[in-house]
């Protein structure tokens, strides 16, 4: 089932493809590609005898830790906030925070005016449909900012309502831990990293997204798995995680072989919902030419699988 979007040309966001026509007299132009029972279609260019995949290796298949904590602090809204209390004992409260979008400073609003340069660390997570749970640590000095006005707006923004200047605090990050999930290692990004770089794009539509597609188009992700992926046995139940710029996260499980986590990639970077789902329309397309040997799979294989404790799908 075709994922809904405003045009029926892909464009940038749709791998390129050769493929010559049914006719033997060669000819140019466009020709669209159609499944039986309404399946996807794709719009290629009919230039060559043969048909031939291209497509744009990215030497970066996922997002760096860095732009997922500046991702997840931009879906968060609540967070704890850990400070030392006189005995030095630590002491996590929950809080609401806004995010200064240049460089990611999380900011709160408090009536206390005791909060000035303590050392501390605010904890944010974020649930992905249950399956995931990746979350970030900041940490550095709750202090006042030198220019609160424009933090004022930021927290209007966020929460519409307005707030004493006097009442803004941020804290200055020093550091980052970033982990995928409960109970799993986590990487350390420097402060520097962390402000330079930008949330994904599709942040604010990826929920929607990744909703339609495991309702709509489970067909589909199961057939990514069995094809874009070196597998050596079939995916019985498959459930997207989330989508970023780059790819997507699935779940996916076998009776015998148990519960795994796997990346699969755009073939190129996407910036916008539009472009998302023009892409998974032509994956699609092509898992399902490949699947009923009309197309060979010209593309590498996705090798890498992560086993997954939980056996949640």
């Amino acid at each position: 089932m075709l994922l809904q979007i405003q045009t029926r040309q892909f464009g940038a966001a749709c791998p390129r493809v050769k493929l010559a026509p049914a006719s033997a007299t060669k000819r140019s132009g466009s020709v669209w590609l159609r499944r039986k029972n309404g399946g996807p279609k794709c719009s290629v260019a009919a230039a060559a005898s043969t048909a031939q995949l291209e497509v744009k290796s990215e030497s970066k298949t996922k997002p760096f830790p860095a732009e997922v904590s500046r991702t997840l602090m931009e879906l968060a809204k609540v967070g704890t906030l850990c400070t030392l209390t006189e005995e030095g004992l630590p002491l996590g409260t929950g809080v609401r925070f806004a995010v200064e979008p240049e460089h990611g400073t999380p900011l709160f609003c408090f009536n206390s005016s005791d909060n000035n340069n303590i050392p501390s660390s605010l904890h944010v997570q974020f649930e992905q449909f249950g399956l995931r749970t990746p979350q970030c640590t900041v940490q550095g000095t709750l202090t006042k900012p030198q220019d609160p006005k424009r933090f004022v707006s930021v927290w209007r923004k966020r929460f519409g309502e307005d707030v004493d200047q006097d009442s803004i605090y941020i804290i200055a990050v020093d550091r980052v831990l970033q982990l995928e999930d409960i109970q799993e290692d986590g990487v350390w990004v420097t402060s520097s990293d962390y402000s330079n770089a930008q949330p994904d794009p599709l942040r604010d539509s990826a929920h929607n997204l990744v909703t339609e597609i495991n309702t709509n188009n489970m067909e589909d992700i199961t057939r990514f798995c069995n094809v874009y992926v070196d597998l050596d046995f079939l995916v019985s139940e498959a459930k997207m995680i989330w989508v970023d710029r780059l790819g997507f996260d699935m779940r996916l499980s076998s009776p015998h072989r148990g519960v795994f986590e796997v990346r699969i990639p755009f073939p190129r970077e996407v910036t916008d919902e539009k472009g998302a789902k023009s892409t998974f329309n032509c994956m699609s397309q092509l898992a399902w030419e490949v699947e009923k040997n009309f197309q060979h799979p010209h593309f590498p294989k996705v090798k890498e699988l992560k086993p997954v404790r939980s056996s949640l799908l």
